[in-house]
């Protein structure tokens, strides 16, 4: 009899500190057979259902609903969500399954659970038939909890960072949970935080210390004893949780003591290189003021605003780095806001048409509010795109097909604007070359991003400089007012001793 695994997918970064809160509406959810059709799409789903065509498991869909990050969830949509995965794993369970497999994030809140992926679990092992092996993927920038490494079986996080091998990770979860199936032995999962936060900037894997907190992982993975898979979480610290940050998790069927004191190396590894996951950067008017008076012969140049790193919840839309290029008078500079209202007041313009706009500066009180310009609408498009790379982080949340909602290139003194509906992080050059504009053609770029764009842009960039604006993503991390972050915790808290936590 060909096995049988219950599917489902729940995907979200959740900003906590951002004002907003995001609805069942910001979320694309796919139910029942139609998630079979996301084969080929190159998301981590794919991925899955690759290993699973290959097995010949008969796949029992529920519900997949994956959003951009953002604000914090709404209690309705996680309670919505749920009701429709009961609703369709209940009589798959009670006929019987023999294991389940989801696509998570490992760092999603709602306003009154800081760990969704943990209840998730829980809610799952409390149906009748719920006891069968769980298995899935979760994003590296998960906030993984004891409770998730207690109730999940084979959880596997992805490698690298920018995200290329989202859809590779879920394949080896997959066959993770084929070597349970084929071996009749059932792993669990063991876990170890050492008390660290870093943001997004200095997770790159590129560069200690993730890197070699990697290197670790694939160490261990590959020498003795009865280690499955070993994870590293860099953490998403936007997210006000007990268990953001920094961990290391295990796959294993090695006794606990043993698997524990495996894992501790690698926690003493990212304490000894916890610095070098801490960084800052020169204020936005001292990088443009010198691109000024040196300008760029060629380019582009890249500025890199973290602080509205859209991949990390920012509303893209920040203006700091605009008013700098324009302030210094940067010719043949290009920047992406996302701007609905600008983009709908254009919407009976022609190109050519010269209007005042005001332009940006609405998504976040951090912000000094719009730019107002007098901009010239170069075109206009319903903002779709096809992913160039179908590696790029983007395939991860959705697929290769990328929808900026309706979009709007405008032009104003040397910047060139592309202004979205809908915020899409800068992770492909297909978004800028699917509007007419060629990276190449110009001398400066902001990027509203941490780490992932680095895959797409840095193929075409003459060099890069990450610049301080003002935004909700900032990389001082003590600015942000915790509440319930379990502390002690680098860099926040001075500590003399380190204590590492396991479950």
């Amino acid at each position: 009899m060909r096995p049988r695994i219950l599917f489902g997918g729940l995907f979200h970064e959740t900003h906590t500190f951002l004002d907003e809160v995001t609805p069942w509406e910001a979320f694309t959810v796919v139910e029942g057979d139609a998630i079979l059709g996301k084969r080929g799409d190159a998301s981590p789903t794919d991925g899955f259902l690759e290993v699973a065509d290959a097995e010949g498991w008969q796949v029992i869909p529920t519900i997949d609903a994956r959003a951009t990050p953002s604000g914090t969830v709404t209690d309705a949509m996680f309670e919505r969500y749920w009701r429709t995965f009961a609703d369709a794993a209940k009589p798959a369970l009670a006929t019987g399954v023999d294991a389940i497999y989801l696509v998570l994030h490992g760092a999603m809140a709602t306003e009154t659970q800081c760990d969704v992926e943990g209840e998730l679990l829980a809610r799952i092992r409390s149906l009748p038939g719920g006891h069968v092996p769980i298995f899935g993927v979760l994003d590296l920038h998960g906030n993984i909890s004891p409770r998730m490494c207690e109730l999940a079986n084979g959880l596997v996080m992805y490698r690298e960072n920018p995200h290329t091998d989202a859809r590779d990770a879920a394949v080896r979860g997959a066959r993770l949970l084929a070597r349970c199936l084929r071996e009749g032995r059932v792993p669990r999962m063991v876990w170890c935080r050492p008390p660290i936060l870093w943001a997004p900037p200095g997770t790159g894997t590129h560069a200690d210390p993730m890197r070699a907190l990697e290197r670790f992982a694939l160490d261990l993975e590959a020498g003795p004893g009865e280690i499955w898979a070993c994870n590293i979480a860099a953490g998403y610290s936007f997210a006000d949780t007990p268990d953001t940050g920094c961990s290391l998790s295990a796959v294993t069927t090695a006794p606990l003591e043993e698997a524990r004191a495996r894992l501790r190396p690698g926690a003493q590894l990212a304490w000894d290189l916890r610095e070098q996951g801490t960084i800052s950067y020169p204020g936005v008017d001292e990088v443009v003021a010198r691109l000024r008076a040196t300008p760029p012969a060629d380019g582009p140049v890249l500025l890199v605003e973290p602080a509205d790193n859209i991949g990390g919840g920012a509303p893209g839309d920040c203006t700091d780095l605009l008013r700098a290029l324009l302030r210094h008078g940067i010719e043949r500079a290009l920047v992406i806001i996302n701007d609905p209202i600008t983009v709908a007041a254009l919407a009976e313009a022609t190109p050519g048409e010269a209007r005042v706009l005001e332009i940006g500066g609405r998504g976040s009180r951090l912000d000094q509010g719009p730019v107002r310009l007098r901009s010239t609408l170069v075109s206009r498009s319903d903002g779709v795109f096809i992913l160039e790379d179908k590696q790029s982080h983007l395939a991860s949340m959705n697929g290769v097909r990328i929808e900026m909602g309706p979009s709007a290139v405008v032009r104003s003194a040397g910047v060139t604007i592309l202004l979205t509906s809908r915020k899409t992080a800068p992770f492909d050059l297909g978004q800028l070359r699917s509007q007419g504009l060629e990276p190449r053609d110009f001398l400066v770029i902001g990027v509203k991003a941490a780490v992932a764009h680095k895959r797409a842009y840095d193929t075409v960039s003459r060099a890069s400089y990450y610049v301080d604006t003002a935004g909700p993503c900032t990389g001082n991390l003590a600015s942000l007012p915790w509440k319930q972050l379990r502390r002690p915790v680098y860099p926040l808290d001075s500590i003399s001793t380190p204590l590492f936590q396991f479950a």
